[in-house]
């Protein structure tokens, strides 16, 4: 119904662990973020077997809570793209459908993750707010300064609407 996802669903296996993986931007890297069919992909890793998403970002840091080289945890997310297919839930024939995205990182998931990353030698931080902005160009000094303001801790720009799409299909997603 949405389309073709921005590449084929690829699967592996990672500590003995059935893992699927999907290129966001294509295969190869040639799709800009707001250009990414972000509906197709998500419905592509369900009909894949899809248990749980872990979204793997390139951000930017704003605050000190994302030092240079550490992972960061996201707990919030906020949306200043525009444009973008937001909801699988658009058809009118279909009911109406509204999603609870009060906390939109599923707690478990997070929680898997943050014994990991315990248990590893890595740079992290547990927490944060991640700024999706609509990409492809960077933002300017002002506008960093707002998403500062408006309590943002790093900027990317695919964390949205992955993460409303997953919360619709009933997938748990985090991103590091």
């Amino acid at each position: 119904r949405f389309g073709e996802p921005s590449a084929p669903v690829v699967e592996g296996e990672l500590d003995g662990q059935r893992v699927l993986f999907l290129a966001r931007h294509g295969d190869p890297h040639v799709l800009l973020p707001h250009q990414g069919n972000y509906r197709a992909n998500m419905v592509a890793l369900k009909e894949a077997g899809a248990t749980a998403i872990v979204a793997a970002n390139a951000v930017g840091g704003i605050t000190t809570l994302a030092p240079t080289g550490a992972l960061v945890l996201p707990d919030q997310i906020i949306d200043y793209t525009w444009g973008r297919e937001s909801t699988l839930f658009d058809d009118p024939a279909d009911p109406l459908v509204h999603v609870d995205f009060s906390w939109p990182f599923d707690t478990a998931l997070r929680d898997a993750l943050k014994a990991r990353l315990a248990a590893s030698d890595l740079k992290w931080s547990d927490g944060g707010c991640y700024g999706a902005t609509q990409g492809p160009r960077l933002e300017t000094a002002a506008e960093i300064a707002r998403m500062e303001r408006d309590g943002c801790d790093i900027v990317g720009m695919t964390g949205m609407p992955e993460a409303v799409l997953a919360r619709e299909l009933g997938i748990p997603y985090a991103m590091l």
